[in-house]
């Protein structure tokens, strides 16, 4: 059996990752859980899993947590606040942890895993977008494997199995289009968060959900495959694929194109991460191509989705700049859902931002430069939003 730990147990990639669990009990067992503030849900984990020790973000939960689970014999390791998530991350024996914490939240989680000796499986892609430059030495210094747990990233690890080395010419992202696909891009002035939360095919929360939207998921995607296959920017596209089935693809050195196929589910990227190298048998629904119907594709309109030039741009940059663009994404986006800022005010905030850094960013940053550009960043988008407010609206142009 694989020790498992779970960073995030209550969100939407950690009760899909439990739902696995519950289904392969001779293939997994469960060593540690942890969850911001979702008391509720992580009691009724902690009770159904029996994990050695949980975590909760919000440390003034804790009291309420304990009472929860007070009956529980023998009684798991209870910790609270960021520490606490550290804690889990790097504790026992677990073999293999997987993030699913939203955000940069889940860098320095990671970060105690690995240098624990933990295999990563993926499902937080901030944590390599904005600490990319210090965790991949890491990940070589403590011989630990970092296994993609999201569907594109899943989809193109699963295609690069057996490929020799030089032989990957192209990654090519497919993205659904978000909730605005097939709004005219004159419409976008009238975004009200509901409209950005209607995903077409996935349930996800609701942070990755507008960037969908925005489809500045698919540009962050685009600097973590630069990071987790390394690959140049130049060699990294996008291309609108609306039914999501094809999850993505690979152009080999012969031109020859590579595709890992599926319904929209999560569950098979995240089985595939914790069984890897292995393919565990399910019953879920197999793809039938004559139900699937017809796979189309187009191109991304860049005037409609300015923020995967803005991404592109800071993955060029290098340094501390994907983490700064991430910062000010996650800043902007919690915003947007506080109605606080307009649908059309966020890339133009966060290009703002990314702008300002340039003369600071270095090339080779540290944890600590990572972090501090984190907070700068997030800094910033407070201040500009808040000069919004103070002006008229003006739709981006």
């Amino acid at each position: 059996m694989k020790a498992i730990t779970l960073l995030g147990s209550t969100g939407s990639i950690g009760t899909q990752t439990l739902d696995i669990l519950l289904q392969h009990p001779e293939q997994f067992r469960l060593v540690g859980i942890a969850a911001g503030r979702n008391v509720e849900l992580l009691a009724s984990q902690a009770r159904q899993f029996r994990p050695k020790i949980v975590a909760i973000r919000q440390a003034d939960k804790l009291p309420e947590l304990k009472a929860a689970i007070a009956d529980l014999d023998p009684q798991p390791i209870l910790l609270a606040g960021e520490e606490g998530i550290v804690e889990v991350a790097r504790y026992g024996d677990a073999e293999v942890v997987v993030t699913g914490i939203v955000g940069c939240a889940g860098l320095l989680p990671t970060i105690a895993a690995i240098e624990a000796g933990k295999d990563i499986a993926l499902a937080n892609k901030e944590t390599l977008i904005a600490g990319g430059p210090v965790v991949l030495p890491l990940l070589k210094k403590h011989g630990v494997k970092l296994l993609p747990a999201d569907s594109e990233h899943s989809a193109i690890f699963q295609c690069l199995q057996g490929l020799p080395d030089g032989g990957l010419r192209r990654i090519l992202l497919t993205a659904s289009g978000g909730a605005f696909r097939d709004w005219p891009v004159e419409k976008l002035v009238e975004v009200k968060v509901a409209d950005a939360l209607k995903h077409p095919n996935w349930s996800m929360g609701r942070k990755i959900t507008v960037d969908s939207a925005t489809l500045m998921n698919k540009g962050l995607e685009v600097i973590e495959a630069h990071y987790l296959f390394g690959m140049g920017y130049d060699h990294i596209d996008i291309v609108i694929h609306p039914q999501s089935i094809i999850h993505s693809l690979i152009e080999l050195q012969d031109t020859s194109v590579l595709a890992q196929l599926g319904w929209p589910d999560m569950r098979l990227p995240l089985l595939y991460a914790l069984s890897w190298p292995e393919r565990i048998y399910t019953d879920w629904e197999r793809l039938d191509l004559v139900k699937a119907g017809d796979l189309t594709f187009r191109e991304p309109d860049h005037q409609k989705y300015p923020c995967m030039t803005i991404a592109y741009a800071a993955g060029r940059a290098g340094g501390a700049m994907t983490a700064v663009l991430n910062a000010a994404n996650e800043q902007v986006v919690s915003l947007f859902l506080e109605e606080k800022v307009q649908f059309l005010e966020m890339p133009k905030l966060i290009e703002q931002v990314c702008d300002r850094y340039r003369s600071h960013n270095r090339p080779n940053p540290t944890l600590e430069d990572i972090l501090a550009a984190d907070e700068w960043a997030r800094s910033e988008i407070i201040s500009l939003s808040q000069s919004l407010t103070e002006t008229a609206y003006v739709p981006l142009r």
